[in-house]
């Protein structure tokens, strides 16, 4: 299931899973074009649909010196630019009632942090926009129980739902993917989202910097795949050991096209 009511989502192929990616955040002026673009161009030749994804502020840091952002602003009209002028559209996180504001106007997707999903102001909010809303599944959540998500979101009149699947805690420091959340979640009605990359944080270690299993991106993203997903999450960077946030998790951007050319293989054998 595509979500076809998203602007500026070009689907070619209504049976081919979706992409959202891009880098964790906006670090500076040129890279989220430099990225975007590039994917763009890989989607393209694979007809694979791109949805343009990047935080204009990290809102949740373990240590308080790290890096958030350039400003909200600034952000914000970074990513905007980037749908403008590659005609793809963009996703953001919000984190505040106010924040929907602000982003709303500018960004196509709102997505609520899986650490803010049983925030009800924050989701009725999110769907009184009316733009489509993607809600990760708390890292504390069952999947059953994110139909109560789904509900504050529809009582706003807003049918246009996305959710995401990124792991669940397993123990003070790791994650693991339970992948009956798929087709749990697909049972409500709307397109399930497989987030690899966060699926592989390693959270809270000493340094207070999150950790990451990079080299099991491929085996997250065919399984999501296998399983049914409708879209994939990636967050990617063109030198991961100097992002400002994620690196230890993100795919290096060189190696998104062999990645997705396997899936689409797998995706059509299914």
């Amino acid at each position: 299931m595509i979500p076809a009511n998203i602007p500026k989502l070009n689907i070619k192929d209504p049976e081919m899973f979706f992409l959202i990616a891009g880098p964790c955040v906006v670090e500076n002026d040129t890279l989220p074009m430099a990225v975007a673009s590039q994917i763009k161009q890989i989607t393209e030749r694979l007809c694979i649909p791109y949805i343009f994804k990047s935080s204009y502020k990290k809102a949740n840091r373990s240590r308080g010196d790290s890096f958030t952002g350039i400003g909200n602003e600034k952000a914000l009209a970074i990513i905007s630019e980037v749908g403008r002028e590659l005609h793809i559209p963009t996703l953001t996180d919000v984190h505040t009632e106010d924040e929907v504001l602000l982003a709303s106007s500018l960004i196509d997707v709102l997505q609520i942090p899986a650490f803010l999903c049983r925030q009800t102001d924050l989701l009725l909010a999110a769907g009184k926009t009316r733009k489509p809303v993607n809600v990760k599944k708390g890292q504390f959540s069952s999947p059953e129980s994110m139909k109560y998500a789904v509900e504050k979101i529809l009582s706003t009149g807003n049918a246009d739902i996305m959710l995401t699947e990124r792991g669940t805690t397993f123990g003070y420091q790791d994650l693991v993917v339970d992948f009956r959340s798929v087709p749990i979640m697909k049972k409500f009605g709307f397109p399930v989202i497989v987030d690899v990359t966060h699926s592989l944080q390693q959270p809270n270690q000493p340094e207070g910097v999150t950790g990451g299993r990079p080299e099991l991106i491929e085996t997250i993203a065919k399984a999501a795949i296998a399983t049914g997903a409708d879209g994939i999450f990636i967050e990617t960077h063109p030198e991961p050991s100097i992002a400002r946030s994620d690196g230890e998790n993100m795919l290096k951007l060189e190696l998104l096209e062999e990645l997705l050319v396997k899936l689409v293989k797998i995706k059509r054998a299914l």
